[in-house]
C-alpha cells in the first residue's frame, strides 16, 4: 500500500515518520543546548546530563561501578556520559515519532524526561536548591514546544502557491487539503533555524560554563606556596633505577591517577573558600580559610597514595611530594583527642564541596604519621583535578577512607553513627594499604630477545615499608631482588633483577615483604571491600 493510501486511513507514511524522529533529534539538541546555557547562570555542575550522571554512579552497585573502573580507567566518566546522551538520543528519536501522530504525548514525553533530571538535580548531595533544577526544566520545555511545533508542520496542509500561469491549489476535488500534503517548505524552514539556533545557544552556554571557574583559576594563580617549616629530606640518589620502563620514583602531576566521582572537576575560588571543623568531642569548633593554613607551620613529604580500585598489578597509585599542614596538629588545637585517650569520636568524616563524604579513624590520623591537609603537590599548588585548595593525605589508607578532595568540612563523629559514601555502598569501614609489588618491565607479552633481560618494578606498603621484593621465572625459586634505597616507609621502592632471559614462553612473577615481615599473600581477592590481593605477573615470549 502506498504511503499516501495509509495516510488517507490517519497513519503516517514512512518519510514523515523519519521526519518526525529527525523532529525528536532536533527538540533533543535544543533541550540540551538551552540547558547547558542556563547552567552557565545557576553552575556547571547543574546541568541535566551532569546530574543524572552523578545520580546514575550513586545508584551504580559497587562491584558495576569497579568494572567500570577496571575496563575503562580514568575514562569512566566519559564512557558514562557518552551512554547517557546515547539513550537521550535515542529516546528523542522515538518521541519524535510518536509525536507525529500524538504531537501531545511525544511532547509530554520531552517534560518527562526533564522532571527527570530536575529530580536528580535536587537530590545530589551538593544540592543548592531549587535552582539546580532549572537547566532541566527550561531546557525541557524549550525542547517540548520545539517538538510540538516542528511535528505540527508535518500534520499541517500545504499553503496555496502561485505561478506565472495563474494560482494552483493544493487541494482535492473537494476543497479539503490533500492528505498527503504538508507544509514541507514550513518545516524544512522550522527545523533548519532550530538547528542553528540551538548550535548557537548551545556553544554560547558551553563557553561560559568554560569560563565560569575563572576566577577560581586565578585565585590558584595568586596561591604562593611558602617554604616548609619542616621540608622533606633530599631524595637519596640510589632511590631511582636507571632501568628503562621502570615508573618514576617521584610521579608528574600529569601522570598521577585520579579516580574520584565527579563528572565535573569542581574549580573552587580559593578566596572564598572555608573549612569548617565540629562535631562531637571538639571543644573548640573552628572554621579556617585558606591563608589561614598557608599561614601555620607547614610540613613536605613525599607520600605514596594508592586507590583501593587498584587491581593486581594497576596503575592506579603514585609517588608525589606534598606540602601542607599537620591534621593532628590542627585537630588538636580545636580541642579532639583520640580514642586511645579517652576521645568521643573514633571517625572523622570529610566533606567534599560536591558532596563527596570519606571517612577516616581517628586514631590513624593522631598516631604520629604524617597526616595533612595538603595544599600543594610537587611543588605548586594543588591541581585542580587533585583537589585545589586543599584535601587530605594520609599515610597508609587507601583513598576511600582518607583522601578527600575539595574538602571543605570536618566533622568528628563515631563509626557506629554514620556511614560515608563508600560504606554505604559495600566497602570497609577501616582499609589499610595492603603490601603490593608490581612488575613495571618488560610488559605483558613482550618479546625480548635472549641474554639479559631487566625485570623491574615497584613495591609499597606504605607506614610498614618494604623489606624485600622476590622475583620468580616460571615455576623456579624465588630469587631476591635488588632494592633502590628506601626513602621513607611511606614511599614505594623500586626494584630490578636481571634475568638471564631463554627462548620461549615464561611467566614473571613478584612479591613484597614489608618490615613487619609479613609476606605479599598469593590469595587473590577483588577490589571490594578493602582492596585487591595477589602476586603479579607478566607473560613474554623469548626470540
Amino acid at each position: 500500500m502506498r504511503d499516501e493510501e495509509k495516510d488517507q486511513r490517519g497513519r503516517p507514511g514512512l518519510p514523515r515518520l523519519a521526519l518526525g524522529a529527525l523532529s525528536g533529534a532536533l527538540a533533543g539538541f535544543s533541550a540540551l543546548a538551552v540547558a547547558e546555557l542556563v547552567a552557565a547562570a545557576v553552575r556547571p555542575q547543574s546541568g541535566p546530563v551532569v546530574v543524572v550522571g552523578g545520580a546514575s554512579i550513586d545508584a551504580t552497585p559497587a562491584s558495576v561501578k569497579d568494572w567500570a573502573i577496571r575496563h575503562f580507567g580514568t575514562d569512566d566518566k566519559l564512557v558514562l556520559q557518552l551512554g547517557i546522551l546515547a539513550v537521550l538520543a535515542v529516546s528523542a528519536l522515538a518521541l519524535g515519532a510518536l509525536a507525529v501522530r500524538l504531537r501531545r504525548v511525544g511532547s509530554a514525553g520531552v517534560l518527562l524526561f526533564g522532571a527527570v533530571g530536575a529530580a536528580a538535580a535536587l537530590n545530589r548531595p551538593d544540592s543548592i536548591g531549587i535552582a539546580d533544577a532549572l537547566p532541566s526544566v527550561v531546557g525541557a520545555v524549550a525542547g517540548a514546544l520545539l517538538l510540538y511545533g516542528l511535528t505540527g508542520r508535518l500534520t499541517a496542509p500545504a499553503r496555496s502557491t502561485s505561478s506565472e500561469s495563474g494560482a494552483v491549489s493544493e487541494e482535492t476535488a473537494g476543497g479539503a487539503p490533500a492528505p498527503d500534503e504538508w507544509d514541507r517548505r514550513g518545516f524544512v524552514l522550522a527545523a533548519a533555524s532550530a538547528a542553528a539556533a540551538s548550535a548557537v545557544v548551545g556553544a554560547v552556554g558551553r563557553s561560559l560554563n568554560g569560563s565560569s571557574g575563572r576566577d577560581a583559576v586565578a585565585s590558584r594563580a595568586r596561591v604562593v606556596l611558602p617554604l616548609p617549616g619542616s621540608p622533606a629530606p633530599p631524595v637519596p640518589k640510589r632511590a631511582g633505577l636507571r632501568v628503562a620502563g621502570i615508573s618514576p620514583f617521584v610521579t608528574p602531576n600529569h601522570d598521577f591517577y585520579r579516580v574520584d566521582t565527579a563528572l565535573v572537576v569542581p574549580k573552587v575560588d580559593a578566596t572564598a573558600w572555608r573549612m569548617r571543623v565540629h562535631g562531637k568531642g571538639v571543644r573548640r569548633p573552628a572554621a579556617y580559610s585558606l591563608d589561614d593554613l598557608l599561614r601555620r607551620e607547614l610540613i613536605e613529604r613525599d607520600i605514596t597514595l594508592t586507590c583501593v580500585s587498584n587491581e593486581v598489578g594497576g596503575p592506579y597509585v603514585g609517588n608525589a611530594r606534598w606540602i601542607g599542614v599537620r591534621l593532628a596538629d590542627l585537630l588538636a588545637e580545636c580541642g579532639v583527642e583520640p580514642p586511645s585517650r579517652g576521645g568521643r569520636a573514633d571517625q572523622l568524616v570529610a566533606r567534599s564541596v560536591d558532596g563527596m563524604t570519606i571517612g577516616s579513624p581517628v586514631e590513624d590520623l593522631m598516631d604520629g604519621r604524617d597526616a595533612m591537609l595538603a595544599l600543594g603537590m610537587n611543588g605548586e599548588p594543588l591541581p585542580f583535578a587533585h583537589g585545589f585548595p586543599v584535601r587530605m593525605v594520609v599515610p597508609g589508607l587507601y583513598g576511600f577512607v582518607s583522601a578527600c578532595k575539595w574538602i571543605e568540612d570536618i566533622e568528628l563523629t563515631t563509626f557506629d553513627s554514620y556511614d560515608p559514601y563508600w560504606v554505604r555502598r559495600g566497602w570497609a569501614r577501616r582499609a589499610p594499604i595492603r603490601t603490593e609489588s608490581r612488575i613495571d618491565t618488560p610488559k605483558p607479552f613482550a618479546r625480548p630477545k635472549t641474554g639479559t633481560v631487566m625485570v623491574a618494578g615497584v613495591a609499597w606498603a606504605q607506614h610498614r615499608g618494604v623489606d624485600k621484593v622476590e622475583v620468580r621465572i616460571d615455576d623456579g625459586p624465588w630469587q631476591e631482588a635488588h632494592l633502590a634505597a628506601e626513602y621513607t616507609r611511606d614511599t614505594w621502592r623500586q626494584w630490578s633483577l636481571p634475568w638471564q632471559a631463554t627462548k620461549g614462553g615464561h611467566t614473571l612473577t613478584v612479591r613484597a615483604t614489608d618490615r613487619t615481615g609479613t609476606v605479599q599473600t598469593d590469595r587473590r581477592t577483588r577490589t571490594i571491600p578493602d582492596g585487591a590481593s595477589g602476586w603479579h605477573s607478566v607473560v613474554v615470549t623469548v626470540d
